[in-house]
């Protein structure tokens, strides 16, 4: 495949500023929600045959988003793309000021393996409401959906306006060799940081959707059985395969044991398991040997027992765990839950800033004051006070990690303006200059420049 061929087709395309049209955005994004809708059941089975994801599972943290995504952009998009007043100064009376939102132009979009559809899709319909021709490389992990994505889209949308590309390392590095106008990666750091060098050999702009260890911090007055509730339901979704999970706990002595003790019910309680439609498999075996040896033996309060053959692992919680611990050296991104203590909320912060910045951030707690220095003093991308998870739901908050977490927001507005330069323009009339500022200069311009420029 001659991918530059494709992309100069995309800047061809792009240039004669058919994209531009509100219309023609609009149009294109009820296209891709008619073909999603017509293949549903395609989705279905080809993201259940690479994991296993049940079609409940599929449709609330998948379809459903992107749906509701498309919906948004098709009723807000002209709006977002209108001519914004801005304020004038004296200075440039009597003039005004305005700003333009333009597309940045053709633009890649490289998708993540643990939601294929909703990863990929979603920054794509972004880039679709802001304007922009798109080319998207799905994560060749899941192989079938990736197969899905390429025929449903490659079949319905003309290549010059949207296109897909499958392959691994090899069809990434060759496109990241070609200029883009605006590159945006989910994924891991390490996979990050090459996006972001061979972005630079361009001077293409990127957002960077990454990840990292997301804390949740509990303290000793909280609603024990509600905390264990969400917390289980938004660390073993997915079988924790999901980048702002709760990456380990940190947990007020006081409480530990309560608190492990409502998890182990909450757990017994949901039952987790494939059969069940609330589970899914480790992607692959890659994923799963690594997974396996974060898990200490000795440490094990709940689950451990792999299947490799299944590339099945329960929900697993590891007690006593210290900051020094192998699975507290990366990113877990699969269903272990390491438990730490502190006893002062002073203490747990300090612990998680000598961590990087997280993508996420999660505190359960009554206390305001205890809710205040958190919020002060982590950096992260976003986060939840007395819950987990739900926070990416809300397409009001932009979504994105900070540091090494990540570069850049999406989500509604959000995801318009990353494939958005906003253009600012001051605009003035022929029928009046003053010649303050122009040759020949003088105290008495100078004075009277003070004056009005401060």
């Amino acid at each position: 495949m001659n991918y530059q061929e494709v992309i100069d087709q995309q800047r061809q395309f792009f240039n004669t500023n058919t994209t531009k049209d509100i219309s023609f955005r609009i149009k294109e994004l009820k296209r891709l929600k008619n073909v999603l809708k017509k293949n549903e059941a395609l989705l279905y089975d080809s993201i259940y045959k690479d994991f296993k994801k049940s079609e409940f599972e599929t449709y609330t943290t998948e379809l459903s988003i992107i749906y509701n995504e498309i919906d948004l952009a098709v009723s807000k998009v002209k709006k977002w793309s209108r001519k914004k007043k801005a304020s004038t100064g004296l200075t440039n009376l009597p003039g005004k000021s305005y700003i333009i939102p333009e597309p940045y132009g053709t633009v890649l979009v490289i998708g993540a393996w643990n939601y294929p559809y909703q990863l990929s899709l979603c920054p794509a319909i972004a880039a679709i409401a802001a304007g922009c021709t798109v080319v998207l490389k799905p994560s060749e992990v899941p192989s079938r959906t990736a197969a899905t994505m390429a025929k449903l889209i490659n079949e319905n949308f003309d290549g010059a306006f949207f296109k897909v590309f499958e392959g691994g390392v090899k069809e990434t590095t060759d496109l990241l060799n070609i200029k883009f106008d605006k590159i945006f990666f989910t994924g891991s750091v390490p996979v990050g940081k090459i996006i972001y060098q061979a972005a630079a050999k361009h001077l293409t702009p990127v957002t960077l959707e990454l990840g990292g260890k997301s804390p949740a911090i509990i303290t000793k007055d909280v609603n024990i059985d509600m905390t264990a509730k969400r917390l289980v339901w938004g660390k073993f979704l997915n079988a924790g395969q999901t980048c702002i999970a709760p990456d380990y706990v940190l947990v007020q002595s006081d409480i530990k044991d309560k608190f492990l003790l409502a998890v182990k019910k909450y757990i017994e309680r949901s039952d987790y398991n494939v059969d069940n439609q609330n589970y899914t498999q480790i992607i692959n075996d890659k994923n799963f040997d690594r997974l396996k040896d974060m898990i200490d033996d000795d440490k094990i309060y709940l689950g451990g027992d792999c299947n490799k053959e299944e590339r099945i692992i329960p929900p697993t919680i590891l007690n006593d765990v210290e900051f020094s611990d192998k699975v507290m050296q990366d990113e877990i991104f699969g269903p272990i839950l390491p438990v730490l203590t502190f006893e002062t909320i002073n203490e747990a912060i300090k612990k998680v800033n000598n961590l990087a910045k997280p993508l996420s951030c999660y505190v359960f707690t009554k206390s305001s004051v205890v809710k205040k220095k958190v919020l002060n003093e982590i950096s992260f991308g976003g986060g939840a006070i007395n819950d987990a998870v739900m926070h990416f739901t809300e397409h009001t908050l932009p979504f994105g990690g900070v540091g090494d977490s990540g570069i850049g927001s999406y989500h509604g507005k959000y995801g318009f303006d990353t494939f958005s330069h906003f253009k600012s323009v001051l605009q003035k009339p022929f029928w009046i200059e003053p010649n303050i500022k122009y040759a020949p200069y003088s105290p008495g311009k100078l004075k009277l420049l003070k004056r009005i420029i401060g």
